[in-house]
């Protein structure tokens, strides 16, 4: 297993550990709900330091993240990020991620997830036809995630930069604790607000950030908090709700999917536009008593198979258990009436509009 910078603090501090995507990673530190409370209504702060990064540099590098990404990233402007997805040759999804235009035209960093970075790295070289210039700095890349309502208030004297008026998606570079060249970015995976901060591992800056980070009293959170959080908002997570047999459109993803551009797949989600969808991703909250979980399936009032769970959990917040699923495009309409089959009981459940929180 390989460690992020901040292993050692996670242990020293007590959290129970497991291995994540190749990495010893804090689960959870005083509890589930606590920590999800803790950002929900306050602040908390994530170790995503295994996520993937890639900088693309040189002239022809928009034109590659065009030709293997979803979303129109021509959009971008230097400070600006976007939300995408790599579509694979069959209209599935590599993987997605974010692109950060760091210089318009000429410098973009694409952040992927963990358990995808050798994948993805060859799926864009595979492409890379005009020699763009491409580096993989994961492994120097420390990434921390503040996330809550009072997150930037509290970070704001940290900084220069105007992080407390940062707009969704855009970012700001510059110093951040007394270290230099830190992207501070309004991303986040939990929909309870805040910054995603990634800096170089150098001169003992991980150390720095994190003490800092201590000092100012913010409560770790491990990675089952982030998982009821994103799930709360109707986040897709890869390799549960998306993955290489699930089209974008099908994923609830057709906003980033745009043909406005030449892209992996394009003729094949063209074709699935028009055609209508078989199957649908679908949010929906538990009408009788019992939690769902991934690979649970879905029936109909009959016992027919119509579906399969792929996200499922207790909503801390909401105090009700919910889940994301793909469904037969018959049954995904909103208030429609399906089964979750536990334990060969067909426990109902209705279809509901995402995010639940």
């Amino acid at each position: 297993m390989k460690n992020t910078p901040f292993t050692e603090k996670h242990i020293a501090l007590g959290a129970k550990m497991a291995e994540f995507a190749g990495y010893n990673m804090p689960i959870s530190y005083t509890g589930i709900n606590d920590e999800h409370a803790s950002v929900r209504n306050n602040v908390g702060i994530f170790d995503v330091s295994h996520m993937g990064e890639f900088m693309l540099k040189g002239e022809h590098a928009l034109d590659l993240i065009q030709r293997v990404t979803s979303n129109d990233a021509s959009k971008l402007t230097a400070g600006k990020a976007q939300y995408s997805c790599f579509p694979n040759e069959e209209g599935g999804i590599v993987d997605d991620l974010i692109v950060y235009c760091i210089e318009e035209n000429k410098v973009y960093m694409l952040v992927v997830n963990a358990s995808n970075i050798e994948k993805d790295w060859n799926w864009v070289n595979r492409y890379n036809v005009n020699n763009v210039e491409m580096h993989n700095i994961s492994d120097r890349t420390c990434l921390l995630a503040i996330q809550g309502p009072n997150a930037t208030k509290l970070l704001q004297p940290l900084t220069d930069m105007d992080i407390m008026n940062l707009k969704y998606y855009t970012f700001s570079k510059g110093k951040f604790a007394g270290i230099d060249n830190v992207v501070v970015s309004a991303t986040g995976y939990t929909g309870a607000g805040g910054v995603e901060i990634y800096f170089e591992n150098s001169d003992g800056a991980a150390d720095i950030i994190w003490d800092k980070m201590m000092e100012l009293g913010i409560k770790p959170i491990g990675l089952a908090a982030r998982d009821t959080l994103r799930l709360e908002m109707g986040f897709c997570l890869y390799g549960n709700d998306i993955d290489d047999t699930t089209s974008p459109l099908e994923g609830g993803l057709g906003w980033i999917t745009k043909f406005t551009k030449e892209f992996t797949a394009k003729a094949i989600l063209e074709k699935q536009k028009l055609d209508g969808i078989k199957r649908k991703l679908v949010g929906f909250e538990m009408v009788d008593r019992g939690i769902p979980r991934h690979d649970y399936i879905i029936k109909d009032a009959t016992g027919d198979i119509i579906g399969k769970v792929t996200s499922g959990t207790q909503a801390p917040s909401l105090g009700k258990a919910i889940g994301l699923g793909y469904v037969a495009i018959a049954h995904a309409a909103l208030d429609s009436e399906i089964f979750i089959d536990i334990r060969n009981s067909l426990v109902k459940a209705k279809v509901v509009k995402a995010p639940f929180a």
